[in-house]
């Protein structure tokens, strides 16, 4: 189950479909996925993007619960104005903008465009100019593009390496009133516990869905975002106790609950019915 937010899908699996591989379209479209991606950058070879943006325009998009998006190549690369060019595509509903590192790129892609945008985080200068990237009339929430940041900071790629931009992902979704962020690729494909872990991880800064690169990750990202069963027998413990109580002081399990517990219980509950109030659009 999706969760929904002023009449759109949140989505928290977004599965990349290389764009040159139009026989995998579908099989994508199938996998459980709240989105697709179709990919024109990293899975394409330089000799192949033509042959891929061809593929995306012929191809047919008719399932209205799965989301299909597009990430294009970046803006100081040779296809980026070729690449505009599918977004007429009647199913693409968003696109996401890798590289991103100045709000002028988000613009630039705006004027050919009423898709949604969703900027890639990637480097240490998107990172610090991520405010004005998030701020950006058209963009929809930022994405951590995990591996490539790494290489540019010349870091392990650990929890820990990691974590500071992550979280500011998080606090300035949240300032700039985006949906929540998008965690990025887990490459271990067959190790649906090291999905489970780094997607654990980031539900738990407050990231709202992971990147995919294999149908088998699927499932494990969306599990993990759902509440679990002891958040919500958690959670209708607490809004009975609170109900009961009127506006005396009450306690669950030991534990005082006051207005901010009420509130991340009625949300627990939201989400496990399919509907998360987080967010607000940024236009």
């Amino acid at each position: 189950m999706m969760s929904h937010v002023n009449g759109d899908f949140v989505q928290r699996s977004f599965l990349f479909v290389p764009g040159n591989r139009p026989e995998r379209f579908v099989k994508a479209l199938d996998s459980g996925a709240d989105a697709i991606i179709i990919d024109l950058e990293d899975a394409v070879a330089a000799e192949d993007k033509a042959v891929a943006r061809a593929a995306l325009m012929q191809a047919e998009f008719t399932r209205s619960n799965v989301l299909v998006y597009v990430r294009i190549n970046a803006v100081d690369t040779p296809w980026f104005a070729e690449d505009l060019k599918v977004l007429r595509h009647a199913g693409i509903c968003g696109v996401f903008l890798p590289k991103a590192e100045h709000a002028e790129e988000v613009a630039r892609v705006r004027a050919h465009t009423a898709c949604r945008v969703i900027p890639i985080i990637e480097s240490a200068t998107g990172l610090c100019h991520v405010q004005d990237v998030a701020r950006a009339s058209g963009v929809e929430r930022l994405a951590f593009g995990s591996i490539d940041f790494q290489l540019d900071m010349n870091c392990d790629g650990s929890e820990s390496a990691l974590l500071y931009a992550r979280s500011q992902l998080v606090v300035v979704s949240r300032w700039a009133g985006l949906l929540a962020p998008i965690d990025g690729v887990t490459l271990a494909m067959d190790d649906e516990s090291r999905v489970a872990a780094d997607a654990g991880h980031a539900k738990g800064l407050g990231m709202g869905g992971k990147l995919c690169i294999h149908p088998r990750q699927v499932s494990v990202v969306n599990a993990t975002w759902q509440p679990t069963a002891e958040e919500i027998i958690w959670a209708r413990q607490v809004l009975a106790a609170g109900d009961a109580a009127g506006a005396n002081a009450v306690a669950v399990d030991g534990v005082m609950i006051d207005r901010p517990l009420l509130l991340k219980a009625q949300r627990i509950i939201s989400r496990a019915q399919g509907i998360d109030g987080m967010s607000t659009s940024n236009g």
